[in-house]
């Protein structure tokens, strides 16, 4: 089987490698992608981003499809961690990224887990939320979430029962992208680099070393 396409931010020699998960609808070289691979590339992480195969089509075709269903992507994001290794890996995503970095951990021995605004449940349906894998997750996690995230707010998952090994950190005024309102004084660029800051220093705490 060929390798799979990945792009890499960082010290490529970094003696810890951080795996980046997009969203399901989106590639790897969205604005938020892109701006955590930077902080944590800064950080000392080497940072690898990949495409789902229905991206890598639309950007050759040009031609929209439905995401594979998770399990699907599940396996492909564990065909990336047999690539690159799961020795001194920590893995991270996005949204729909953060539910399959989450699934795939236990399994795949990574070391650490960063839930970047998870999926909850539907915007504005809290009573169908859906907390698995965070519910039972053995990994050290960190969950960073916008305060006012429409697929799970602040008021609605102090409410949820998680795992003991996962940690909650909330961006304030954060939306699911973690950015604040138009109105707000604070900037997209505090609250992501907020974000990467907690993640990276997390991601210390857990391997024990200075990372940058």
């Amino acid at each position: 089987m060929a390798d799979i396409p990945l792009l890499i931010d960082g010290p490529k020699k970094a003696p810890w490698t951080c795996l980046l998960v997009p969203p399901s609808g989106y590639n790897m070289r969205i604005e938020f992608m892109a701006h955590f691979a930077k902080m944590l590339g800064e950080a000392g992480l080497r940072v690898v981003r990949f495409d789902y195969p229905h991206m890598v089509e639309r950007n050759h075709t040009g031609k929209r499809r439905p995401p594979d269903k998770e399990p699907v992507l599940c396996d492909y994001v564990m065909q990336v961690i047999r690539q690159i290794g799961a020795e001194k890996l920590f893995i991270g995503g996005k949204s729909t990224g953060a539910r399959v970095a989450a699934q795939v951990a236990d399994n795949a021995g990574v070391q650490a887990v960063a839930c970047l605004g998870f999926p909850f449940h539907a915007t504005s349906k809290p009573g169908e939320y859906e907390s698995a894998p965070l519910d039972r997750i053995v990994t050290p996690t960190i969950l960073i979430q916008g305060e006012l995230d429409t697929f799970g707010d602040k008021e609605e998952v102090s409410g949820y029962s998680l795992s003991p090994n996962l940690q909650i950190k909330w961006i304030r005024e954060g939306d699911h992208s973690l950015q604040p309102p138009k109105e707000s004084k604070r900037t997209r660029e505090e609250n992501w680099n907020a974000a990467a800051k907690l993640v990276a220093r997390f991601f210390m705490e857990v391997a024990g070393v200075e990372l940058g």
